[in-house]
């Protein structure tokens, strides 16, 4: 009987309910473009992060986890590789930089990479092959260079690095083409931490060049369900170093918590918006047809059949809502603009989809409480 009712009314004005739908879709349209934007963002800043097979990460102590600042020279590598229970460990060395080329096409800002051969740090390549040690002038690209560019294994690359106050350019051959290894934005080059120490940007002329250092000491250990263990145990060996966790790390890069606070922010006042707006809809359209109740109790309709009726046209309406901006959302980022950091995938959106399922039912609460407490008589204007 429910059921029957909320297909009728429906059915009888598909104008209106179409319409309504339609805003439905608008509000999930823009709640799904906050939470893909969230997750495309996070993607491009921590991407290289995520995908490293390591569980720990060592930086210099008091420089609030910064990579770019971070300094690490190399006895302090060695004594952690020294460190009971860690696997192995790795340097980090992070920069930018641009990559330059001929027939007039724009440089490309990178982030430039240092990492030691076959050691925490360096990732696995798709194509070509990885190089092994730490100095040479072979270094493996990510896949967005090899797409935005065209670039294949094999091909001499320029970087463009400044040294004191020039600019110098160095030639160096792709040996391996990697996945999407974004990291701060910007698509990702790895090269050997020896040769990464020669060209990455610096004040200082290579003839008064400091000795090599590392930003970042990248850590795998044994166990890794000792992780807090091991933290314990490797700031206990080696002093002047804050040791984190991967998660720690990502959360410390620059803006990163605070740019996913302002979506979060962004997403909830929208579903609250989308709460208020449905709830308000579905009370007006109660206030117009309470005579129409009036009658249903009028002739024994139970308070539960009305309610069931509110309730199942609510989810209808909603779930139809909610298909039909799924379809707009998905159609739309076809059309989008390459570069633009949408990501729809991960527990973000699909939290969006349940919330905007949810909305209906929350907005309508105040519609069923309505419809039930409907009086018969003064319904249909009988009472004295």
């Amino acid at each position: 009987m429910a059921i029957y009712l909320s297909f009728k009314e429906i059915w009888r004005n598909k104008g209106r309910f179409l319409l309504f739908s339609m805003v439905i879709a608008l509000i999930t349209l823009l709640v799904l473009f906050i939470a893909a934007l969230g997750e495309g963002l996070a993607n491009v800043n921590k991407e290289y992060l995520e995908k490293l097979d390591a569980q720990l990460f060592v930086f210099q102590e008091n420089v609030d986890r910064s990579a770019l600042t971070s300094r690490l020279d190399r006895d302090k590598l060695n004594a952690v590789r020294r460190v009971p229970g860690v696997k192995a460990a790795g340097p980090l060395g992070i920069s930018n930089a641009y990559l330059v080329f001929n027939n007039n096409r724009p440089q490309l800002k990178v982030t430039l990479v240092g990492v030691e051969g076959e050691q925490p740090g360096s990732i696995p390549v798709l194509f070509g092959q990885n190089f092994k040690t730490e100095r040479g002038n072979d270094i493996v690209i990510d896949m967005n260079i090899a797409n935005q560019r065209g670039i294949q294994v094999g091909d001499t690359i320029s970087i463009k690095s400044i040294q004191g106050t020039k600019d110098e350019y160095y030639d160096l051959r792709v040996s391996g083409i990697a996945d999407s290894q974004q990291y701060q934005y910007s698509p990702t080059v790895f090269i050997p931490y020896v040769t990464w120490d020669k060209v990455r940007p610096q004040p200082s002329t290579p003839n008064t060049r400091m000795p090599l250092v590392a930003n970042v000491i990248v850590v795998q250990i044994q166990n890794p369900k000792e992780i807090t263990t091991m933290e314990a145990a490797i700031k206990e060996a080696v002093p002047g170093i804050e040791v984190v966790d991967k998660q720690q790390t990502i959360l410390s890069l620059p803006g990163y918590t605070a740019q996913q606070s302002t979506l979060n922010t962004q997403a909830f006042f929208t579903l609250l918006i989308g709460v208020l707006v449905i709830g308000g809809f579905f009370q007006i359209q109660m206030l117009q047809k309470i005579p129409q109740i009036g009658v249903l109790k009028a002739i024994g309709t139970s308070n539960l059949s009305i309610a069931l009726t509110v309730i199942y046209q609510i989810v209808l309406i909603t779930t139809f809502g909610v298909i039909l901006g799924i379809i707009t959302t998905l159609a739309l980022s076809l059309a989008l603009p390459e570069g633009i950091p949408i990501a729809f995938n991960g527990t973000s959106v699909f939290t969006a989809i349940i919330a905007l399922l949810l909305i209906g039912p929350l907005g309508g609460l105040v519609t069923v409480r309505l419809a039930t407490s409907v009086e018969p008589l003064i319904a249909l204007g009988l009472s004295q």
